[in-house]
């Protein structure tokens, strides 16, 4: 297994999360259960945690390819819904959207090793002041 790369706007960090990721369906198989991180696919239904958030520290989407957004409306209803937590994207997110992954609610992104080595940490540095380069705010300079 290969590790993975944390991205925030610092840059590249190591994983600093050490607990298990459950699936929706493990919640509702262990409703007693303290609940600390869920992993979401991208098609995910977000109904069962509507109810579960406030004891979700973390929450991670999958992204099975740079090319489907769904994890960016994901994030947003889970922002909508009321989750403060930690939020990660995970898998084929490239920097290109990292401006987008921010701007739809994510705290960080999950990329592999390999992924890093062909978008090494200054690409995806050059996108880390997301609040300055989007679009409305072009519109009002």
């Amino acid at each position: 297994m290969t590790h993975s790369i944390i991205i925030t706007d610092d840059g590249f960090a190591q994983e600093d999360w050490t607990q298990a990721f459950v699936t929706p369906e493990d919640l509702a198989a262990n409703d007693a259960a303290p609940v600390v991180a869920v992993d979401l696919t991208s098609d995910a239904d977000l109904a069962p945690l509507q109810d579960r958030l406030d004891r979700i520290d973390m929450v991670r989407v999958d992204f099975p390819s740079f090319s489907d957004g769904r994890g960016f409306t994901i994030a947003r209803q889970l922002r909508r819904m009321g989750f403060d937590g930690r939020l990660r994207a995970r898998g084929h997110v490239i920097a290109d959207q990292y401006a987008m992954a921010r701007r739809s609610g994510f705290d960080e992104v999950e990329i592999s090793a390999e992924l890093a080595a062909r978008q090494p940490e200054d690409q995806w540095l050059r996108r880390a002041d997301w609040r300055a380069h989007d679009y409305q705010n072009r519109l009002r300079a």
